[in-house]
């Protein structure tokens, strides 16, 4: 996983059935079969992403995209230390390095797969998209997507955390997150792997996550 604010280049293929800083090097992608898992080779390293079966909208369009090398030579554009590396912008490949980037895709959207059991530890893959102003119901960005590196979150900090997925649940009557008696707790191990392994929890119940490394 990455640490600090870094440029990263990368490959992907499929194995089987990422302050803000601007990243330089190009990435592409290849396709390798069941379980779905992408390798993203990058010049700092490798990982392998493994995707879940119960977003299969969204695995099965990133699988779409490695197969067809949609990810060829793009870029990861948008590196936060603490937070996440996010890339799939088409508009990335061979930009300049002042470049405004973020706004890319292949022309469509994913419906929302946001699921409580799949959260943002360390080393989500999750799909980046619009604002609820302009995406009320939380479509995915076609090709964007993020990996979480995050931090680790406290007690007092996940509880917050909690009521407020609770609160908008609640207000909203979405489903987005399971919900009773106006409240939403992570269970003991999603508690321990934030306060250990640390992630973004602050995005659950906002994003699809797909997959993790």
């Amino acid at each position: 996983m990455l640490t600090g604010v870094v440029a990263l280049a990368g490959t992907m293929a499929l194995l089987s059935s990422s302050g803000c800083e601007q990243a330089t090097a190009p990435t592409q992608a290849t396709a390798l079969a069941q379980p779905a898992r992408v390798q993203i080779d990058t010049r700092f390293g490798s990982m392998v992403v493994e995707l879940n079966d119960s977003t299969p909208k969204h695995r099965d369009n990133f699988l779409k995209l490695v197969e067809d090398q949609f990810y060829d030579s793009l870029i990861f554009h948008r590196v936060i230390r603490e937070f996440m590396v996010q890339g799939g912008d088409p508009d990335s490949k061979g930009a300049a390095a002042n470049a405004r980037l973020g706004g890319g895709g292949p022309g469509y959207k994913v419906d929302a797969e946001i699921r409580p059991d799949l959260l943002h530890f360390k080393g989500a893959l999750a799909a980046a998209r619009q604002g609820d102003n302009m995406n009320p119901e939380r479509k995915s960005s076609g090709s964007q997507f993020y990996l979480v590196q995050g931090r680790p979150f406290s007690d007092n900090e996940l509880a917050g955390i909690e009521g407020r997925i609770a609160n908008f649940a609640m207000e909203y009557g979405n489903g987005l997150a399971n919900v009773e008696n106006g409240q939403f707790v992570y269970s003991d191990e999603a508690h321990e792997t934030y306060k250990t392994l640390g992630g973004t929890p602050f995005l659950d119940m906002q994003y699809t996550v797909f997959g993790y490394v």
